[in-house]
């Protein structure tokens, strides 16, 4: 947008090493805005691959964060944000392909809902193996149909006036959980969050491991995100809708008292009936989980994401926090080509660019 006119929509691509995907989530924004007046914002949490690379062969802004270390899952879309200048803007990560008529939708439903702040819609996962995302599309999910949810997960629309509202997107000191967290900012703000029958994006995973799942969720903090939600909403109004929507945290807190009743029993009972019970607690969540999926090997990933989660929490918990709203140090790698440029492009992808 050269003429300095607000764009309708800006969408914002959170990446880290996604040389695999980006360009296919870069042309399926670029293809969205055929008929939207928009901009393309990619947010680079300091790759090492070729995602900028990349990213550069296309007509978007592309910003980068100066210190890995402040490289997290909030950091993302904080960082696009503070470059965006959209009426709206639509939070996805660069390993995600944006369906075409998902955007139109949703501005729609936000313009027609004044008290809305955020749309989403449904996900396809692709390339999607292992026991993580095999439980996660069979889990029940009040927040996945459409209607009024809690959250918008993974990618989600959302009114720019609702987010200044609330001052930033999301919390640059979380590693997990960030679209939960914001989510319950704008609630306790008083806006609504709400799915729409359009499939947002199709998300590519590829993930076949789960084990290496946990432990890649460890070294990059991801599973601290319980102890940092917590940490980040004590005292705020949103507090008491982050204890009650997060899952996830409850389960850190069952392990917690879990354990802590085997070491009871360990220092209480002696003998033949300390075994007896050390034995029959241990085994008890295994038990349930395996019954509730009807497979032991579920059971037994179940009860080891939740440890790895539990184990995290207090790191998480207690890690020194930066301001969220605080601009972030970052350097812009690539301003976006004017309009002239962007009908060229469009043109090359067969596309018609109509301003609303």
């Amino acid at each position: 947008m050269s003429d300095g006119k607000r764009p309708t929509v800006s969408i914002i691509i959170k990446a880290f090493n996604e040389e695999r995907h980006i360009a296919g989530a870069i042309e399926s924004a670029l293809a969205a805005l055929a008929e939207i007046d928009g901009e393309v914002i990619l947010a680079d949490g300091a790759s090492t691959d070729r995602t900028v690379e990349i990213a550069q062969r296309y007509p978007i802004k592309i910003v980068r964060l100066n210190d890995p270390t402040d490289r997290s899952c909030g950091a993302g879309a904080q960082l696009g944000f503070q470059y965006s200048r959209g009426e709206f803007l639509f939070l996805m990560d660069g390993d995600m392909r944006l369906q075409g008529d998902f955007l139109a939708a949703g501005i729609r439903c936000l313009r027609d809902h004044p008290t809305m702040g955020g749309v989403g819609g449904g996900m396809i996962y692709r390339d999607a193996g292992g026991l993580e995302y095999d439980q996660r599309m069979r889990r029940f999910d009040p927040d996945r149909g459409p209607g009024v949810v809690t959250r918008l997960g993974g990618c989600g629309l959302y009114r720019r006036a609702a987010v200044d509202a609330v001052r930033y997107s999301t919390d640059r000191n979380l590693h997990g959980a960030e679209e939960l967290e914001l989510a319950a900012r704008l609630r306790a703000s008083g806006w609504t969050l709400a799915k729409i029958e359009r499939v947002a994006v199709e998300h590519y995973c590829g993930v076949d491991n789960s084990y290496a799942l946990l432990l890649r969720r460890m070294k990059t903090r991801n599973a601290c995100g319980p102890g940092e939600i917590i940490r980040a909403s004590l005292g705020q109004p949103h507090f008491g809708l982050v204890v009650r929507d997060d899952r996830n945290s409850r389960f850190c807190v069952l392990v917690a008292l879990w354990w802590a009743a085997i070491a009871a029993a360990a220092a209480v009972l002696r003998g033949f009936d300390a075994a007896v019970a050390i034995t029959a607690l241990f085994a008890f969540p295994f038990a349930v989980m395996s019954w509730r999926w009807r497979s032991l090997r579920h059971g037994l990933y179940s009860v080891m994401a939740w440890n790895t989660q539990a184990l995290c929490f207090l790191p998480g918990f207690l890690r020194p926090r930066k301001p969220p709203a605080a601009w972030m140090a970052s350097t812009v790698v690539k301003d976006p080509l004017g309009q002239s440029a962007q009908r060229g492009l469009n043109s090359a992808l067969g596309l018609a660019r109509i301003s609303p």
